[in-house]
C-alpha cells in the first residue's frame, strides 16, 4: 500500500508541476503577443510622422547650392535660410 501511494503523490506533483509550467508557457505567450502588438503600432506610428524636407536653393551670390530647412513648427511653416 505504501508504494501505490507514493506512486499517486508522484503522479499528482508531476501533473500539478506540467500544468504549472503550461500556465507560464502561456503568459509568455500573451506577454510576447502583446510586446509585438505595441512594438508594431509603435514602428507605425514612427514612420508616419512627417520629415524634414531638403531642398536646396540657389544664392544669389554663389553659384552653388547650399541647404534650405523647410518644416512645420504647428503654427505656420518656417523656411530657413
Amino acid at each position: 500500500m505504501n508504494t501505490f501511494k507514493s506512486v499517486l503523490i508522484t503522479a499528482a506533483a508531476l501533473s500539478i508541476a506540467v500544468i504549472a509550467s503550461l500556465f507560464t508557457a502561456s503568459l509568455v505567450l500573451a506577454f510576447a503577443g502583446v510586446a509585438t502588438v505595441l512594438l508594431a503600432a509603435r514602428a507605425i506610428a514612427v514612420r508616419m510622422q512627417p520629415k524634414e524636407a531638403r531642398i536646396y536653393a540657389r544664392a544669389r551670390n554663389n553659384r552653388y547650392m547650399q541647404p534650405v530647412r523647410v518644416w512645420n513648427d504647428g503654427k505656420g511653416t518656417i523656411i530657413d535660410m
